[in-house]
């Protein structure tokens, strides 16, 4: 169950943050805006920027399926800068998700997570989805969204959400 309450919505929460990224694009190229500015962007002065915003929201995804099947993360050096390799990041990391499957999430609840910022403690693989891969993935595209339309991008909240799978 960890599996289908993370790595589908992780997945489809980065494909919404691309399409976010796209109209950003246009936004740009419409209003004679370079691009770099917007990832230069920021809703604070103390605040990560637009393109800080994105690795980290790629590396919780793809950090938080690693340590949850034992595997290996691929390696991103945080040097992107631009729309398409911000793209591209993206991109990769939703092609490394898309390896995992349920199986690989078998013993996941009660996996011990730690990192050594956390100083020597750790935390279920349960406790580390749901207290903070989760919030940490969501707090990472919400702020890129706001950094988008505060500077006038025209995204709302079902480019947030993307699309439902509403029955009829």
């Amino acid at each position: 169950m960890l599996y289908e309450m993370t790595i589908p919505q992780f997945t489809k929460m980065l494909r919404n943050l691309n399409n976010i990224l796209g109209k950003a694009a246009t936004f740009a190229e419409i209003k004679k805006i370079d691009m770099d500015v917007l990832m230069q962007s920021r809703l604070a002065p103390d605040q990560f920027n637009l393109a800080k915003q994105i690795q980290i929201a790629c590396d919780t995804a793809k950090l938080f399926a690693a340590r949850m099947a034992g595997k290996d993360a691929p390696v991103h050096d945080d040097k992107e800068t631009t729309y398409p390799q911000m793209k591209t990041r993206i991109e990769d990391v939703i092609s490394y998700l898309s390896k995992f499957s349920a199986a690989d999430f078998a013993d996941a609840n009660e996996r011990k997570i730690t990192q050594p910022r956390w100083e020597g403690k750790y935390v279920t693989g349960f406790e580390y989805a749901s207290q903070h891969a989760t919030p940490n993935l969501y707090f990472h595209i919400t702020t890129a969204y706001a950094i988008l339309r505060h500077n006038g991008v025209e995204v709302g909240k079902k480019d947030f959400l993307g699309e439902m799978p509403y029955k009829t």
